[in-house]
């Protein structure tokens, strides 16, 4: 049997992200890049990657969380990779699975680390709900600012009343005609 493709899975979680340091260094045949959420395995990069591979290739991921935030997606997904003869190697944990070759001290790290992932997700989340609860309970604005100020919105709303035209309101502003409906619907 021939040598397979090496092929590298990179994910991070927002599009602002740098993926460059996750595999560089190692000769790839070809890279699958997601840049969203590694919750579930829903990710268009992901599935393409699962589709790509052949029995003799090698995925390769820098670390665990890349590949999976959620304990049973993580041992799914390498269970799935396995059983078509695709090796999965883990980077920066040192950890390669084979299927029949997978020993138990291996499996018992991968579900390790993988619940570790799943905790330091959990984690994240729980942080950025007390932080976001403690800026609205200090008065601070959460989420976009408005386009208009308080005093524009009611001269808006005014005008409006007064039964003039919501295209020219809106191009008057230099608003959408749906911000337009959303002032005018708090009114």
């Amino acid at each position: 049997m021939s040598k397979g493709q090496t092929v590298g899975y990179v994910r991070v979680s927002s599009v602002g992200q740098n993926t460059v340091r996750q595999l560089d260094g190692i000769e790839l045949d070809k890279v699958f890049t997601d840049k969203c959420s590694g919750s579930d395995t829903n990710r268009p990069a992901l599935q393409a990657m699962l589709s790509h591979v052949r029995e003799g290739d090698t995925v390769v991921v820098h670390e665990i969380s890349r590949l999976a935030r959620n304990t049973a997606d993580l041992l799914a997904l390498v269970q799935q990779l396995t059983d078509k003869g695709v090796t999965i190697t883990f980077k920066k944990e040192g950890l390669s699975f084979t299927g029949d070759k997978d020993n138990a001290m291996n499996k018992m790290l991968l579900t390790m680390l993988g619940a570790v992932s799943a905790f330091e997700l959990a984690m994240i989340n729980e942080r950025r709900v007390e932080g976001q609860a403690k800026a609205r309970a200090a008065g601070t604005h959460m989420g976009r600012s408005a386009k208009l100020s308080p005093d524009a919105q009611e001269k808006l709303r005014k005008e409006a009343a007064d039964g003039a035209s919501k295209t020219k309101l809106a191009e008057d502003y230099g608003i959408s005609r749906s911000t337009l409906y959303a002032i005018l619907k708090t009114a």
